[in-house]
């Protein structure tokens, strides 16, 4: 195929060449009726950008197949059969993927780490989810992604569940085993969908970690704007083999997805498709070299340790991702999220998630010399102040283990259970009925339908205190909590 070519970059191109007026959405009519203000902040392009791809890229019929060639281009770009481009992020593509895997009282194996994206999914579609527990690290407090052996023993265990979603790279890098949990998947004629949302770049560089449509995936689900070159809420999905229908899928997003998709995102998924086709292997390679170089950097720096490929050799991850460069900051005295916000306030350089442990920052191919440098000068000041940080209560870390909670009823039927809500002193024995998640990452410590445990209560509260966000709950300093009544 021909990868030179970027048909919804053209379309655009070739509409404001021709000079056409619209009569329909959006109002702003390409930025004419566009406050001044605002342009001047996001620019006018973003105005005459903003143009439906139906009677506007494209015919009414959408007889150019503009979309369609452009997705195509994508498929091909990355090996899978098909590819769909959606513009509401990930957190929907999720849903849809599951949606089309498995439907209302349907079993499905979920990765325990997942986003609460992947929990809310499992709220609306009323799937019974059977968990696989990741391998948790008790040095670091941190889950990596489950085994193979885990998902074929849980497959055993549940021989009618309808397939499998793993989540890899982690928020923090890590990396699962795909060609080894797809074998198992595969052995109980199961699809596996894999939430790779923080891997769009894996397939234009073998130096990073394994692409799960080379590994065996069936259904593969990026975040462009996340490693890529997107803007926000760019998402695509990459389908190959035969136990995801195509026709299935399609219609599960038409369920979802909005009606008034934005051609802005994909422009920018056609986009950043050539450019990585083209340039992407030299852009990676540049991206690892820096790299390599700022965790040499950070490995000289007294009291900050970056975590590495001890993790593999270790038995902990099948692999990681060398471009999320993860911090850990407790030898300062300090928690990730403290660092976080020292380095936006004090240095202006704002980093991806924190928490109690660490804060991680992402090497893409858009860095340079200058970004390379600001970050490691802003790190050099973080080791020197670190010591004039206002201390904080500190977090009460559970053991391992501690965050399995007992399933005590469908995570659907919790949620819209008559509920109360009672003080977090007597809530332990209850069954949740609303999700609560520190952010970021997002991984959800309880699920409706979880029983709540004095200690996971003892965490939450601790972390609040401490200066976590939890924006999910009913009440956010988990002072109370939102519960299934008694009948």
């Amino acid at each position: 195929m021909d990868h030179s070519k970027a048909p919804v970059l053209e379309a655009l191109q070739e509409f404001r060449r021709r000079g056409d007026v619209v009569y329909g959405p959006p109002g702003h009519k390409q930025g004419r009726g566009a406050d001044p203000r605002v342009a001047e902040v996001v620019g006018l392009d973003v105005f005459r950008s903003d143009v439906l791809l139906l009677n506007g890229l494209d015919d009414r019929r959408e007889s150019r197949g503009i979309l369609d060639q452009a997705q195509e281009l994508m498929a091909d770009a990355v090996g899978a059969e098909k590819a769909f481009f959606s513009t509401c992020g990930s957190s929907l593509s999720v849903k849809t993927a599951m949606l089309s895997v498995a439907g209302p009282g349907e079993k499905l194996l979920l990765s325990r780490n997942a986003h609460k994206s992947v929990i809310a999914a499992v709220v609306l579609n009323g799937v019974r989810p059977i968990w696989v527990h990741p391998k948790f690290d008790g040095e670091r407090h941190l889950a990596h992604p489950p085994e193979p052996d885990d998902v074929r023993r849980r497959l055993k265990e549940h021989p009618d569940a309808k397939g499998m979603l793993l989540i890899t790279p982690t928020d923090w890098g890590t990396c699962a085993d795909i060609d080894g949990v797809a074998q198992a998947c595969h052995a109980f004629d199961v699809p596996l969908i894999v939430d790779e949302a923080w891997g769009a770049h894996l397939p234009f560089h073998p130096g990073l970690p394994p692409w799960g449509i080379n590994h065996g995936a069936d259904l593969v689900v990026t975040s462009v704007h996340k490693m890529g070159g997107a803007i926000e809420q760019s998402s695509v999905f990459h389908l190959q083999h035969d136990r995801i229908s195509p026709e299935v899928l399609a219609q599960r997003e038409d369920l979802l997805g909005t009606t008034s998709a934005s051609t802005l995102v994909y422009a920018t998924l056609d986009g950043w498709r050539r450019q990585m086709v083209e340039q992407g292997h030299d852009l990676l390679e540049t991206a690892l070299s820096r790299a390599r170089r700022i965790r040499a950097e950070i490995a000289r720096m007294p009291g900050l340790r970056v975590m590495d490929r001890e993790i593999v050799s270790s038995g902990l991850a099948a692999g990681f991702d060398p471009l999320k460069i993860v911090i850990d900051v407790r030898d300062l005295g300090i928690s990730g999220m403290q660092a976080a916000e020292w380095l936006r306030g004090e240095q202006h350089v704002d980093v991806g998630g924190s928490d109690t442990c660490r804060f991680s920052a992402s090497i893409t191919h858009a860095d340079d010399d200058d970004t390379e440098q600001t970050l490691l000068r802003a790190l050099r000041a973080l080791v020197e102040g670190a010591d004039r940080i206002e201390p904080r209560t500190q977090v009460r870390l559970p053991a391992p283990g501690v965050l399995e909670l007992e399933q005590a009823m469908l995570p659907r039927d919790a949620y819209f259970a008559e509920t109360e809500h009672i003080a977090a002193e007597r809530a332990a024995g209850r069954i949740a009925a609303e999700t609560v998640t520190p952010y970021p990452p997002g991984v959800p410590v309880i699920a409706p339908g979880e029983v709540i445990t004095d200690e996971v209560l003892d965490y939450l509260r601790s972390a609040g205190d401490h200066g976590a966000l939890i924006p999910d709950a009913a009440d956010p300093t988990v002072r109370t909590l939102r519960v299934v009544a008694r009948s």
